[in-house]
């Protein structure tokens, strides 16, 4: 059996590794959401703070569901690998700023205690959109989300994002100790602020002045993430064995491009996380309607396009001239919906991520980035159509993308969704009329209003539906 990465190994002198002294490395971060991306992101940024300019930044990784990942992370010594791929090859990296990994589900005592722990400065999140438990409707909790309706009765013994961030934060104020700064990493619009609305809807719920205090001391800046990190596969694994010489389980594959845009509003200090290259801006909102509506919006478009063809991968996809076309279509549609971006030549912007999708060393599946649709086109597609209409366009392009969903919805038998019941109910209840799509503009809170009540964008949806088909 092949050793194990561990503090022990011995790397050689080619592979990048901590450049610090991880045995006096102490926690001043918590991590909820443990997974792929943090570890090839933030964790990375984090790394080359330390490397620049030693402090206690050391990161505690929290999974809320899965307990494997928390094993695994000790039994490596909480150390991994990340391969940077493209097409002139490949680099390796071992990432040390993660020096502590816990599962929530079966101690979820010892992540109360590290948030409640003054040394905690800030406590940085990747829970995907549809953990933060935000109804579709009104934008704040949401009552029917199974973790907020356990952490409203619960409230000390959480099991939600939203719940551990409250329960944290009251233990901090009744220990009389100073908050952390709450940094949300996942692509939400204003992520910031949308946390900070749930966090104080639940401390509003258990008691007013923990609302209160929560509304005067503690920040929530906002953020922009960007790097393409696929799921593990066996594949990765080999890949990582054969260029470490041992093995790691928990290997991840990225590409080169990296980038973190941060709103400069911390209450407790922070990493120097410019040294990994992150921008620290008064303003992040640019930077995030940027991302959501050119890259995230055309990730959308490639997935639906790729799994209405049975197209593995976002390359396989983009292999295809048409599928470029339509995608270079839909950016200048969504480019049309921006302010200027500070620093950012949008043009130059666009052309970066056609090639970025065309990377061919990157494997990422269509599948995993249709999941959840109905948590991330309200941002990548919806608001953006309804920018598009306000200001005179036709809005054919986000119809267009729109449709291809509804196509993909119509064919699937079941849906990676947190509401798969609603959405497959409505493409079951599609009447073949020239209204096909009447049944999912009636999915409460779905659609903006806006878009339920222009008639002509519907029938461009209805009769690029009827064309796809």
């Amino acid at each position: 059996m092949m050793e194990r990465l561990t503090a022990r190994t011995q790397l050689h002198g080619s592979i990048q590794s901590p450049a610090y002294d991880r045995q006096v490395l102490k926690p001043g971060i918590v991590h909820i959401g443990l997974g792929a991306f943090h570890r090839a992101h933030q964790a990375v940024y984090t790394d080359a703070a330390l490397a620049d300019g030693f402090g206690n930044w050391g990161i505690v990784g929290v999974s809320l569901r899965s307990t494997e990942i928390a094993h695994d992370m000790r039994a490596q010594d909480c150390l991994y690998s990340v391969v940077a791929r493209d097409r002139s090859g490949d680099s390796v990296r071992v990432v040390g700023s993660i020096v502590e990994a816990l599962a929530a589900s079966e101690d979820g005592e010892a992540v109360l205690a590290r948030l409640a722990d003054p040394a905690v400065c800030v406590v940085t999140l990747t829970v995907s959109e549809k953990a933060y438990g935000i109804d579709p409707v009104g934008g704040g909790l949401d009552h029917a989300h199974a973790a907020i309706v356990h952490d409203l009765k619960s409230p000390t013994r959480p099991i939600g994002v939203i719940g551990y961030l409250t329960e944290g934060l009251a233990r901090r104020r009744d220990a009389g100790q100073p908050p952390f700064t709450v940094l949300c990493c996942d692509n939400l619009p204003s992520n910031g602020r949308i946390v900070r609305r749930l966090v104080i809807e639940m401390a509003a719920a258990r008691d007013l002045s923990l609302a209160g205090w929560i509304e005067e001391n503690v920040s929530f800046p906002c953020s922009m993430v960007d790097r393409i990190v696929p799921a593990a596969t066996p594949e990765t694994r080999a890949r990582a064995e054969k260029l470490l010489g041992v093995e790691d389980r928990l290997s991840i594959e990225a590409e080169t491009f990296s980038q973190w845009v941060i709103e400069d509003d911390f209450v407790s200090g922070r990493p120097a996380w410019e040294a990994g290259g992150a921008l620290f801006v008064k303003d992040v909102e640019p930077y995030e309607k940027m991302k959501l509506r050119l890259l995230n919006g055309s990730h959308s478009l490639i997935a639906y396009l790729g799994q209405l063809h049975k197209l593995e991968f976002v390359r396989d996809v983009m292999g295809v001239p048409e599928n470029v076309a339509l995608v270079r279509r839909h950016m200048q549609a969504a480019v049309g919906t921006l302010d200027p971006v500070p620093g950012i030549d949008l043009a130059h912007y666009m052309d970066q991520l056609v090639e970025r999708f065309e990377n061919p060393a990157i494997a990422h599946r269509t599948l995993q980035i249709a999941m959840d649709g109905s948590q991330k086109l309200p941002q990548r597609l919806f608001q953006p159509a309804v920018d598009a209409l306000s200001s005179g366009s036709d809005g054919a392009a986000f119809a267009f993308a729109t449709a291809v969903w509804i196509a993909f919805l119509k064919q699937a038998g079941t849906l990676d969704d947190p509401r798969s019941g609603e959405l497959l109910k409505a493409a079951a209840d599609v009447v073949q009329t020239d209204d096909e799509t009447a049944s999912f503009f009636a999915v409460p809170g779905l659609f903006p209003a806006e878009l339920q009540a222009n008639r002509a964008w519907r029938d461009g949806v209805n009769s690029l539906l009827k064309s796809l088909a």
